[in-house]
């Protein structure tokens, strides 16, 4: 079957399609007045027992496509089956490419059970470290598990957990699962499960990778390679870009947008390098401005708290770097059992280089994403912009671009736009020459911001998460010297904040935002 006999289907909503009055009940409370494309198509199908090849667009709703099915069959499996003779084993297996993916998942897993906690049970085994940590919890045999490959394979060696009555399996964000090095492991995974089993492959891409995985695990599947745009509709993402005359310009534009509160509700701003990542937080900071940083430099524990504190509105701003060496980290720390050597490392890397931080994060409730530098490649705008405006959210994504990075405009809006003469980013029509006032506030602040500043920034940064590693802890009570010296080494100057930057004066307001 073929994504057109699944778009002759009727449009079906939740409650038409025999879901579990208790999935119902949590749907309604996570807000979902309709489902959304692929769960429309791939909710029923899986119901019914058949595999699922699907590519989707970042935050069409993957997650939810593939949740509800399994949750759905849980519980009929346990209601069909009398309680003497039920077993409790793990019937589910939810595989992605990073933790912070793996804890998304969960958190899905988890929302859509609230009504149903006692029957379905789920576990993220994501964590690094001693996998007999979660041995007292894999022993009660949770229904679904959720993780990496490479923590799932260590949990199966180390005898905490089995995998012979997988009923469903899942590779969610499957063109990166090969990609950040999990082949093997994956390979070997396989052979602990049984002869049958329902599968699921969800991605962005349908790559080489995924037709190899769909070798791999899938028996006659659906295919489900939706026809939809690459971003959201322009009723609900609106784009934009300005032309700034130089670099300096951006910040003058960043600092009015805020101050002026042009730019409302949570933002994600992407830059290109960890250093830019820290010198805009450090510009920031100076006129009371505090947001966040979240790069490849930072443990996968510090980013997923980063992400959790951001959800939960403790900022309102994160400053992210996308750039290839997130990749690098990502995999070097999520697959550390695996050698990535010569030709082998080179080709996973380059296959991967586009997705880091604007790919497979969670950023809940965006409602703007500002591209402070353009993306280097039309890859990365989408996978950036798709950060907001998704589900029944709107958003807006606003790119300031200098004179070099004009190609690259010229490049987005060849592929987004339907046509020449109706381009999806519009230009911003704002006035520079009226923000004229602010120049030489911007200006001492950016000369603040010296190289020797950002370097002790990101000193600063590696030394809190070294004093906060759980894997140094060990070394550092049997080396306490280290310890002193780490925690009395000269603290990073933090920049000055002078009081009378944090206020606009009103002489300093553009007449035309006078009345507003």
């Amino acid at each position: 079957m073929t994504e057109d006999d699944a778009a002759t289907q009727d449009k079906v909503e939740f409650h038409e399609m025999g879901l579990d009055d208790r999935i119902l009940k949590a749907i309604a409370e996570a807000g979902w007045a309709s489902p959304t494309l692929i769960q429309e198509k791939a909710i029923p199908l899986a119901i019914n027992g058949k595999d699922i090849l699907s590519r989707a667009r970042t935050g069409s709703g993957k997650t939810a496509a593939y949740a509800v099915p399994i949750i759905q069959q849980l519980l009929n499996l346990k209601n069909t089956t009398q309680e003497d003779e039920y077993e409790q084993e793990v019937r589910g297996l939810v595989l992605v490419p990073s933790r912070e993916l793996s804890g998304q998942a969960y958190n899905m897993m988890q929302q859509l059970t609230t009504s149903c906690s006692r029957d379905v049970t789920s576990i993220d085994v994501s964590m690094e470290g001693d996998p007999n940590l979660l041995k007292p919890l894999l022993a009660v045999k949770p229904d679904i598990v959720v993780g990496t490959p490479s923590r799932v394979l260590a949990h199966v060696r180390a005898g905490n957990l089995t995998l012979a009555s997988v009923r469903w399996l899942v590779l969610d964000e499957a063109d990166l699962l090969f990609s950040f090095g999990y082949e093997d492991d994956l390979k070997i995974l396989l052979k602990h499960l049984p002869s049958s089993y329902q599968s699921f492959l969800m991605s962005a891409t349908l790559s080489e990778d995924v037709e190899a995985l769909k070798k791999l695990v899938l028996n006659n599947p659906v295919t489900l390679n939706l026809s939809e745009e690459e971003l959201p509709m322009t009723d609900k993402l609106t784009q934009y870009h300005v032309f700034c005359e130089s670099e300096d310009d951006k910040y003058l534009l960043i600092y009015a947008l805020n101050k002026l509160k042009l730019v409302r509700g949570k933002s994600l701003l992407f830059v290109n390098t960890i250093n830019k990542c820290y010198r805009l937080k450090l510009f920031l900071e100076q006129f009371s401005i505090f947001c966040c940083v979240l790069n490849s430099e930072l443990p996968v524990s510090t980013r997923c708290h980063v992400v959790q504190q951001y959800n939960e509105g403790l900022y309102d701003y994160i400053i992210a770097t996308d750039e290839s060496a997130v990749v690098a980290s990502t995999v070097s720390e999520t697959a550390p059992e695996i050698k990535k050597t010569g030709k082998h490392k080179k080709k996973k890397l380059t296959k991967a280089k586009e997705y880091g931080v604007s790919r497979g994060i969670d950023f809940q409730n965006v409602s703007n994403v500002i591209n402070f530098d353009f993306p280097p490649t039309v890859g990365s705008y989408i996978h950036r912009v798709g950060r907001t405006a998704r589900g029944d959210k709107s958003g807006t994504a606003l790119s300031f671009v200098v004179s070099e990075e004009m190609e690259l405009l010229s490049q987005a809006q060849a592929r987004l736009s339907s046509n020449a003469d109706d381009q999806v980013m519009k230009p911003y029509q704002f006035k520079m020459d009226e923000i004229e006032g602010f120049r030489y506030r911007c200006k001492d602040a950016i000369r603040a911001v010296t190289k020797r500043a950002i370097h002790d920034a990101r000193v600063k940064e590696l030394r809190r998460e070294m004093l906060n590693s759980a894997k140094l802890k060990t070394y550092f009570e049997e080396n306490p010297y280290d310890l002193q010296v780490l925690r009395h080494d000269a603290a990073s100057r933090p920049m000055k904040v002078k009081k009378h930057m944090k206020n606009v004066p009103e002489y300093l307001i553009p007449p035309t935002l006078k009345g507003l």
